[in-house]
């Protein structure tokens, strides 16, 4: 996952980027010519932009970026990858090297990755079964 600080995050002005509000129905987006989703989190205890996220890169097959902005936290790090953000714009009073150091450390991946996610279908069972 890339991790942005505040100060680097760019605009949705651009072309081919798609500003999705955090009460829009990700099945009504029209993502023709989109390379990028912006999903907003308004506040860190409101996970509206996670199903958003698992819903555009499972059942819309959305392939190209998608980004949280708004209050992220380095502790919802994680479970963002796994709902399928490609990137992540952190909050300005956040700590890059902690939320580095938080990704890399993650139990859930490796060992501790039973179920499958947005970007990894199959459980790890599955996969060091078929090894």
């Amino acid at each position: 996952m890339k991790l942005l600080p505040f100060s680097e995050q760019s605009g949705a002005e651009e072309p081919g980027i798609l500003v999705l509000a955090n009460d829009a129905d990700p099945f009504e987006a029209a993502l023709d010519g989109v390379k990028r989703i912006d999903l907003h989190f308004p506040k860190f205890t409101d996970g509206r932009a996670f199903s958003q996220a698992f819903l555009l890169r499972r059942r819309r097959e959305f392939k190209g970026e998608i980004r949280a902005t708004g209050d992220v936290l380095v502790d919802q790090l994680a479970q963002m990858e796994r709902s399928g953000f490609d990137t992540a714009v952190l909050r300005a009073d956040q700590d890059m090297a902690v939320a580095e150091r938080v990704l890399a450390s993650y139990p859930g991946y490796g060992v501790g990755k039973y179920q499958g996610d947005a970007v990894d279908v199959q459980p790890h069972f599955k996969e060091a079964a078929a090894a």
